[in-house]
């Protein structure tokens, strides 16, 4: 088992480094290009979520982003200290709807769903907040 981190305040502006960081991991894993672009952009959505959400756009907060890479498996462990997520009461847009009366937003959940493997929510004892999004290695990929 493998583990890389990033910690970056709650700023959108650091949104970029956190893209280069994951994409740059999951490339090392063994990721093709269009599986690197599916991985960060969910990982953006959901640190961008928390930054709009959890934190409600107050700067300064830290948010942390782990890597875990084992075998075949690429997971990503966001953890922050802002408002608690509960995703049982999440309903997945209705995308008729949304095509219909486009608004900006509302998807970000959704998105992360179809581009990773997994994404499952934890609140810790310490009321700390856990995203993690697993996307597993095409067995046909080799890893490097």
């Amino acid at each position: 088992m493998n583990t890389q981190n990033l910690k970056i305040e709650s700023r959108t502006e650091k949104l970029s480094f956190v893209r280069e960081f994951i994409s740059d991991a999951a490339r090392k894993f063994g990721f093709d290009d269009e599986s690197v672009s599916k991985i960060a952009l969910a990982v953006d959505e959901a640190c961008t979520n928390i930054i709009k959400h959890a934190y409600e756009l107050r700067p300064n907060n830290l948010i942390n982003i782990e890597v875990i890479t084992n075998k075949r498996l690429f997971e990503v462990v966001i953890t922050h200290q802002g408002k608690l997520f509960d995703p049982k009461l999440f309903k997945s847009p209705d995308m008729k709807e949304y095509i219909l009366h486009p608004r900006r937003g509302g998807l970000g959940i959704h998105l992360m769903r179809l581009l990773m493997d997994n994404v499952e929510y934890k609140t810790l004892p310490d009321q700390r907040c856990e995203v993690h999004l697993i996307k597993k290695l095409p067995t046909s990929i080799g890893q490097q």
